[in-house]
């Protein structure tokens, strides 16, 4: 089976990739159901950059920004993955119903447990060098190896939330990916050849993020304009191994691949 496949909708003013392009409500929800008609399952809806040069956003602002999208996102009938670790917009995403929250802390307000225990919601936890706050281009102080440090964050976390009562069927992880990883390009090309040993040790799904990352950008010598190639067969790869979610910006290509390379499974 494919993996479904979730676009991304940045609702803002510095993200990596886009900035600035879909800021306006207007712009983004066209470009969101465009993503819909190109193949996406599934938007992601970033109201807060999280590369290592963004500016903090308030959780009202990126509340905000989020509503008027997302309200015409539903009257589609889209399915909705809201992007943030702001405990604030994570609890007005609920309110909407949407069907994932996706937190590149891995939800690490313990607080907040309760209420996600009580919610319906699908739950993306990612794994972040960083732990706390954006991505940065510091190296982890935690000497472990890569494939170590990535378990033990999911061994840690799973357990907390199936403590508070999140059903672990709830759950599908992100080792992370770039910068959320490491400095080091190859520490995120390690972590996808390790895909079917995440999946195997915790029986849960796993999503990858590549798209127009800047590891691949290194690899392939390119820059971000020329990235697509070097995305998409970093998607493929994720989807050869296993990923059951993969998050992209340009969902058509890695469809028709997809589409492709299953005849030759």
């Amino acid at each position: 089976m494919r993996p479904k496949l979730l676009g991304i909708v940045n609702i803002t003013e510095d993200s990596f990739s886009d900035g600035g392009r879909f800021f306006e409500p207007r712009a983004a929800i066209e470009h969101g159901l465009r993503l819909l008609e190109e193949g996406a399952d599934i938007l992601d809806l970033g109201a807060a950059a999280s590369n290592p040069s963004a500016r903090p956003v308030p959780p009202d602002e990126e509340i905000a920004r989020l509503a008027p999208v997302c309200e015409g996102l539903l009257s589609h009938g889209a399915a909705l993955s809201i992007d943030s670790f702001a405990t604030e917009t994570q609890r007005f995403a609920i309110s909407l119903g949407v069907n994932y929250l996706n937190d590149i802390q891995g939800f690490a307000d313990s607080s907040f447990y309760g209420e996600l225990a009580r919610a319906e919601c699908f739950l993306i936890a990612m794994h972040s060098s960083q732990r706390i706050g954006k991505a940065t281009r510091e190296a982890s102080d935690d000497s472990r190896p890569v494939t170590e440090r990535v378990i033990g964050f999911f061994e840690e976390r799973i357990a907390a939330l199936e403590q508070a009562g999140v059903e672990r069927e709830r759950l599908v992880l992100d080792p992370g990916m770039g910068f959320f990883l490491s400095p080091d390009a190859l520490d995120s090309v390690r972590i996808l050849r390790e895909i079917p040993q995440l999946r195997e040790r915790f029986g849960l799904p796993v999503l990858v993020s590549t798209s127009r990352k800047s590891f691949l950008r290194e690899i392939a010598g390119v820059p971000l304009e020329e990235a697509g190639a070097a995305s998409l067969a970093s998607e493929i790869f994720a989807a050869a191994q296993g990923a059951q979610y993969i998050r992209t910006h340009q969902p058509k290509p890695l469809r028709e691949s997809l589409r492709v390379w299953g005849h030759f499974g």
